[in-house]
């Protein structure tokens, strides 16, 4: 089972990593995509477009390095319901879009919808599957405040 955890969290990092380095080249066009879902306000976009490259590429870099893997997984399955939802909201409201998934002009799909719910189960399975990251210790000094 190790084994088939640390290749899930392996192909979900590469395969976020892939998708990052797809928009980098042209982030006008990504964010292009994420104003196309009609959700996001106007004068956020840019800023929502770049936040989604940048947080993608961190998790997927802490999931191949098996650095906070399971916080990674979870920001991952986040942002995976996050597009879920909103690709669903907008083909339920008959948005003709691209996805903006993979930096293509593919156009969004109720299988694209499937596909990101297995991407947000398999990040789920490998939150489940990877170990706490170690927590710092607790301090035992006290607080000179409470000495009498």
């Amino acid at each position: 089972m190790n084994r088939v955890a640390t290749a899930a969290r392996l192909l979900l990092g590469a395969l976020f990593l892939w998708a990052s380095a797809t928009k980098v080249p042209d982030m006008g066009a990504f964010a292009e995509s994420v104003a196309n879902y009609r959700i996001v306000p106007a004068a956020l976009v840019s800023a929502t477009a770049a936040m989604v490259v940048g947080v993608e590429i961190a998790a997927s870099v802490a999931l191949l390095a098996n650095l906070w893997s399971r916080a990674a997984a979870l920001v991952l399955a986040a942002l995976l319901a996050v597009f879920t939802v909103g690709l669903a909201s907008a083909l339920a409201r008959g948005i003709d879009l691209a996805c903006g998934c993979f930096g293509g002009n593919d156009p969004a799909t109720w299988w694209t919808v499937l596909r990101d719910l297995v991407l947000l189960a398999l990040a789920l399975g490998v939150a489940a599957s990877s170990r706490p990251s170690p927590s710092r210790p607790v301090s035992r000094t006290p607080d000179p405040a409470s000495i009498p």
